[in-house]
Order: C-alpha cells, then structure tokens, then sequence
C-alpha cells in the first residue's frame, strides 16, 4: 500500500509549501518597509503621527462622552441607590437600571465600556463587573462571570480542590457566596482601596455592586430573566445596579424581558452622542487641522465617508481606515518624509538626496511649477540640485501657509451656509472640504445659489452669522487671518451703526412702503405699474443693501483667494494621499469574490509549481476543496453526490496514475470518500451549496459564476 501524501487534504489544515527559490526571504519588520537612504526617517514620522491620531482619538472619545458617563455616575450616587437605607426596604424588589444607548456602531461601544469602568471604579465604586453575551451562555456561566471578576479569583472544575483561598468551585459560585463576601469586604473596605479615592472609604455602607451588560441584545431572554430575579431577592444584602448597552432602541428591554421581570427593574433611559458628530470631532481635530501634516485627497475621504454611512457607522473603523491611508502614504512615497511639522520638513529638504531631487522633479504639482517658470529658473530646477533643494524649501513654507489659511476660511463658509435653506454647499463641513479640494467651488452652480441666499439676508442675520466667523478667526494666528478679523469686525459695527432701516427694507424682499392709493383699473395698466415700481427698486437700493452686497463680494474674494484646490499647490504629493484604489481594495473587500479566486486559483495563494493549469483544466495536486469548487461549477442547480463523487475520485486516481476500475484503485475509495464529504461539508458552510429536499441524493448550488 503506498503511502498517503499527508498534506492532500485541506481539510486536515492549512500547509505552507517552500517557494522553488534556493534563496531564503528575509522576515522585514515593520519599520524595514519604511527605511530610505536616511535611514528610518519615514518610519519615525509615520510612527508619530500614529500615536497622534490614536491619542486625539481617545481624548475625542472621552470629551463626548463625559457628559453621558459623568449622568451614569450620578445615577448610581443617587440616595437610594446602592446604599442600605429604609428606600431599598420599601422597594426592596427593584433593581436601578440605566439603559445606555449607544447606536449601531458597536466596535465603538469597548472604548466607552473601558471609559465607564475606569470612572465608576475611580468615583463611585471598586465594585464593578462588565460580561459579554458570549461568555454568559447560560445562568450558572453569567453568575460564575460576576463572582470571577467581582472576587478576583478563578473557578476551578475540580470539585475535590481543597484549597478554596486560591479558587472557588463551581458549586460554590450561587449570588449568596457573593453576598457573603460582600459583608466582609464592606467591613474592610477601608483597606481595599485607599490609594484609589479617600470618598469611598468615607461611605463603607454606600457601595453598589454595578453589573454592566455590554451588549444586552445579545444575551439569552431566559438566561437575562432567571439573573434578574435572582438578584431580585438579595437587593436588601447586595445593593445591584445594572447597566445595559444596548444598540437599537429602549424597546429592546420590552422585547427581551416579560412584564413580570422588567418591573423588578427601576430603568432611566441615557443617551450618548450620535456617531455623526464624533465622527465631525474626528474630521476637526485630526484632518481639517493644519497642525496635522498627513492630509487625504477628495477621493479617499469620499471611500472613508462612504464605508462609514454604508456599512457599520463606526468611527473607531473609520479611524483604523485614516491609519492604513497613512501607513500606505509613507510606504509607498519616498518623499513622505517632507510630510512632518514646518521646521522639521525644512530642515528634511536642506539634506535631501539626490534620488530624492530627482523624485522631486518628476511630480506632477512641481513640473507645473517648473513649466510657469521664466527658460533660465527652468534650466536651473531641472540641472541644479542645490537650488531645487532652496526652491523645495520655499515651496514647503507656502504649502503650510496655503494650509494654515485654508481652514479658517472653510470653517467660515461653513457657519455660513450650513444654515441656509436646501442646504447647497452640503450639511456638514466634510462635504464642503471635498467640493473645495477636487475643484474649483466658485464655479458650481451650488456656490452661486448660496451667494444668492446670502444676499437676502436680513440685517440680523447676517451680523449674527459675521460674528460666528468673526469668532473662528480669532483663533487664527496668521497676519492675514487677522486682518481679515478686523475687516469683518469692520462690516459688523458698520452694520449695527445702519439706523432707519426697517425691517422690510433690511429683508431684502423690495416691499414697498407708501401708502398705495386704490382706484379702478384693468389688467394692463395694473401690469405696468408694478414693472414701473419694481424697475425703480432695483435702480435704488438703500444703505442696507448696499452695504450687504459689499460683504458678499468681501466673503467670494476671500474663497477665492484660499479655497483654491490642493492638488494646484506644488509639492501637494508629499502630504496627500490619492490612491483611493488601493484603499477601496483593502478595506471595503468583497469575501466571496476573494474566496472563489483563491479556490479557483490556489497556485497564486499556496506559491507550489504543481498548481499551475490552463484555464479550465482541474490540478490533481490542488486541495480537496479547490477540486471539488471547480468540479461543482459545471453543474446546474441541482448537484449528484454520486456523480460528483465519482468525478472527485477520478481526478484524485489521476494523480496516482491508478485506474479507478482497478483493484488497487479501489483500495483507497472510503478513504476518497471521506475527503469528499469532508470537502463538500466545507463548501457547504462557505455558502456554496446546501441540501434539499427536492431529492435526497442532490445538493442545490447557491452561487453562479466563478473566478
């Protein structure tokens, strides 16, 4: 009997086959990827700007939910709540519950649980638990979490252990153990913690047991009800506190809970900001930031934004999509290392190498650059490396002036126009950033509609809408920025000085004043004296509108002048990230399309020579499974086991050059067999076919087409 291959089945596991080079590939580290001839110049800047963005995104997080977490603690401090007093007497079958509602974007809620963990254990009490649905399977498992964490100690399965001070039996794990334990430690709870916070050793009766549920529509309805009323008896001894997380709506805890379970509970509904305004916190502290050196074309905000809305709503996702635009930016341009703070990219560009000058004149931005010059300055960018370097410099100092003009201006077209009607330059910032960078905005239809609107303003409110960009400009720091301050300012006290302009007339919408005199007349005359009057409006306008026209011209000169698209700035490539392509690629992937290409082709996945076929051919040496895939492509809707099995088993006698009508060739056929129902039981759980009533001995294909 000859002996069977071990790695032919991949049902047995995943095997890795040698590449057919002699020469053994080096494992390059992280930083390796990143080195130039400056050594890891790359890989530190992008390694700084990482922990950056992981550090703002973190202080962002804790700024919006403060004012939720900061109502959960005082929820739980409430008299009456967690203490032994005669109201857990009167209302001794009620457990507080807070209903925190988080939203969809669930890989956002663990940095937000951790937030809430680390405040009550700091403030409230030392007493905390949070459980996964996952690990709380049934009762014995959820209470058994509860003691573990609460206790500090594990269970032990061994049920002869004889030392308890180590682990707790699982016999032992029952909420009386906890109440036992809990008496001790509020005894000596001046002991527990007294390094933490001296305000709980202060109230040694005062300290609740909070049981946070982190993803309450997830846990088992009759596991959730047989905890509660379990806990429901012991609040005299054990003052319980839950909090459920909870993704959807209140009505989750209705829909999870019978009425007999959920009036145990005292239930207070808070909610945490929406993840549309964190994700605009994220969108001005690390991209519209001119401190920020990293900055992301139109198109790649476009994929990140669009992967946000369309798919899970997490801002923590959208994050991790910025890091890998970043990663990808420093790794695949040389000349990331120019994208850093001002001075230090200055004193990059004095040292740059001579690869890197000449990386530097092939860019779009700076052959641009190059063909607006006089013959004599081109000759000199494209032979000398040292004036190119002097050039470089003086290009990276505009770059962060167009960048630190840029914003301000943006954030005050911004508070502009996102309160006029129809909303033409788009609700959020995010959507006028993009108009801005991809092209010229001035030339928009949507631009011109919004200067329309702007010019019918009425006099308070556009002094009301000057002084929010008056405000945004005070934290500008740029000379200019601050003349344009004092030029707004300007228009501000010339508006307020406007005395006798009534209302109508500071509307804008030409009511004219006057008393009408009413007489008899027919149709045409009637038409004629309106035109009349309406030409003699618009010949005059008053004061008001005078001075209104003059701060609409004032506000399209300044977007004109600093809302210039980023890719007409040279040397734009050093800090932008385009390539929307690659991040579409990686990060909004299609499972199956990867999956029927890699069973289609395994040689490009598994690198073995044996692999390679032509195109329609069937590889004896692939994988059970990648032989099966393709067996089951020239089938219809419904699939023979029989007849697939006995394709299977011709294809594999074909590696072993045995006839499958053959004695020896039927030695192995319960051997083949079960690598084929091992096969089609994978392709069964990959999505491809499942069984059928229809007939007995087929399988119904789910899937059509193939790579």
């Amino acid at each position: 009997m000859s002996e069977i291959p071990l790695t032919s089945s991949v049902s047995k596991g995943c095997f890795v086959f040698k590449s057919a080079s002699k020469k053994r590939k080096r494992h390059v580290g992280v930083g390796g990827y990143l080195l130039d001839d400056k050594g890891s110049d790359r890989f530190r800047i992008c390694q700084k700007l990482w922990e950056t963005v992981q550090m703002n995104t973190e202080v962002i997080q804790d700024q919006l939910n403060k004012k939720v977490l900061d109502s959960l603690a005082e929820f739980i401090k409430k008299p009456g709540r967690g203490c032994s007093s005669d109201v857990w007497r009167q209302r001794a079958s009620e457990i507080p519950t807070a209903a925190l509602m988080l939203g969809v974007n669930v890989p956002d809620h663990a940095m937000t649980f951790r937030s809430l963990c680390n405040l009550l254990q700091d403030s409230v009490t030392p007493f905390v638990v949070s459980v996964h649905a996952k690990e709380c399977a049934a009762v014995k498992l959820l209470i058994q979490k509860v003691l573990e964490q609460l206790m500090g100690i594990g269970v032990s399965e061994d049920e002869e252990q004889e030392d308890d001070t180590a682990s707790l039996q699982r016999t032992q794990c029952t909420i009386s153990a906890l109440c036992q334990w809990y008496k001790t430690v509020t005894k000596k709870c001046t002991q527990v913690s007294p390094q933490r916070n001296e305000n709980l050793t202060n109230r040694p009766q005062s300290l609740p047991v909070v049981v946070i549920f982190k993803d309450f529509e997830a846990f088992n309805s009759q596991v959730l009800q047989d905890f509660i009323l379990i806990c429901s008896r012991y609040t005299q001894e054990l003052p319980f506190v839950f909090i459920f997380g909870i993704a959807t709506s209140p009505s989750a805890i209705q829909h999870r809970l019978p009425h007999s379970v959920s009036s145990l509970l005292c239930i207070e509904v808070f909610h945490s900001l929406s993840c549309t305004q964190h994700l605009a916190s994220v969108f001005d502290k690390l991209i519209l930031n001119s401190q920020f050196p990293f900055k992301l074309s139109s198109r790649v905000i476009q994929v990140l934004v669009g992967i946000f809305l369309y798919h899970d709503f997490s801002v923590k996702n959208f994050v991790k999509g910025l890091q890998f635009s970043m990663l990808e930016h420093f790794n695949s341009q040389p000349l990331s290392v120019l994208c850093c703070q001002k001075q230090e990219a200055l004193l990059s560009a004095k040292t740059l190498s001579k690869q890197n000058v000449e990386r530097i004149r092939h860019l779009p931005s700076f052959m641009r650059y190059v063909e607006a010059q006089e013959p004599q300055e081109q000759v000199r960018l494209l032979t000398n490396d040292e004036h190119v370097k002097e050039v470089c410099e003086k290009l990276l100092k505009n770059l962060h002036k167009y960048h630190t003009n840029y914003y301000p201006i943006l954030q005050c077209l911004h508070s502009l126009t996102s309160s006029l009607p129809k909303f033409p330059l788009g609700k959020h910032i995010r959507e006028l950033h993009v108009s801005c960078i991809e092209k010229n905005l001035w030339e928009t239809e949507e631009y011109g509609s919004a200067l329309q609107l702007l010019g019918i303003l009425a006099k308070d409110e556009l002094v009301a809408a000057l002084r929010k960009c008056a405000e945004i400009l005070k934290s500008a720091c740029t000379k200019r920025m601050q003349n344009v301050l004092q030029q707004l300012e300007d228009f501000i006290g010339r508006l307020e000085a406007l005395e006798g302009v009534s209302s109508e007339d500071s509307s804008g919408n030409g009511i004219i004043s006057g008393k009408m005199e009413y007489q008899r007349t027919d149709l045409f005359q009637l038409q004629k004296t309106l035109l009349e009057k309406e030409s003699r409006r618009t010949k005059r306008m008053n004061p008001f509108e005078l001075l209104r026209s003059d701060v609409i011209e004032f506000i399209d000169s300044l977007v004109r002048e600093y809302l210039t698209p980023a890719e007409l700035q040279p040397l734009n490539e050093v800090c932008y990230y385009s390539n929307s392509g690659v991040l579409r690629q990686r990060l909004n992937v299609t499972p199956r399309t990867s999956i029927q290409t890699a069973l289609s082709h395994p040689f490009y996945y598994l690198q073995n020579e044996s692999l390679k076929t032509d195109t329609g051919t069937i590889s004896s040496a692939a994988p059970d499974l990648c032989i099966v895939y393709k067996l089951h492509l020239e089938c219809g809707r419904l699939i023979n086991l029989y007849d697939w099995l006995e394709a299977f088993v011709t294809v594999m006698s074909a590696a072993e050059d045995q006839d499958t009508n053959s004695e020896e060739g039927g030695k192995f056929d319960s051997l083949k067999h079960a690598r084929f129902i091992q096969a089609v039981s994978e392709m069964e759980f990959l999505g491809f076919v499942k069984s059928t009533k229809q007939k007995t001995d087929h399988v119904a294909r789910l899937t059509w087409g193939g790579c």
